[in-house]
């Protein structure tokens, strides 16, 4: 992602991140004083909120391929038009990311989507102490 996210950014998901049903426009905020690390917000229910982390900051091995019909979602020709997150899933004991449904994003319209990797190389929770050895 090399270049910064604009702060209030407004996203319109293609269907509503999982669990999150049915609401489909939130706004994606940097985390004041980290790097990489986003909120996602809803904007109709302020109290629920995702972190992101920036996949292109915390997970620089973490290339993986969507299909034709996922870069369609969202209208993306071109890799480098992609902002690629993971969730943060925080726990009990440990935190951790999910590797295996990134959100895409399509930086040129704010179209995005979460998506189910066809690869089941990418695990569904990875501790975040491990995550830069992926």
């Amino acid at each position: 992602m090399n270049e910064s996210i604009p702060e209030n950014t407004a996203l319109r998901f293609v269907a509503s991140p999982f669990g999150l049903e049915p609401v489909r426009d939130y706004t994606l905020t940097p985390v004041a004083g980290s790097i990489g690390l986003y909120s996602l917000r809803p904007d109709v229910a302020e109290q629920t909120r995702l972190f992101l982390l920036d996949a292109s900051v915390h997970a620089t091995a973490y290339q993986p391929v969507l299909s034709e019909e996922q870069c369609a979602l969202i209208a993306l020709t071109r890799a480098e038009d992609a902002w690629l997150f993971v969730v943060v899933n925080p726990g009990a004991d440990e935190t951790s990311v999910n590797l295996m449904a990134p959100i895409v994003v399509n930086r040129a319209n704010g179209q995005s989507a979460q998506v189910i990797l066809d690869d089941a190389a990418w695990p569904l929770r990875v501790p975040l102490s491990e995550l830069t050895a992926v």
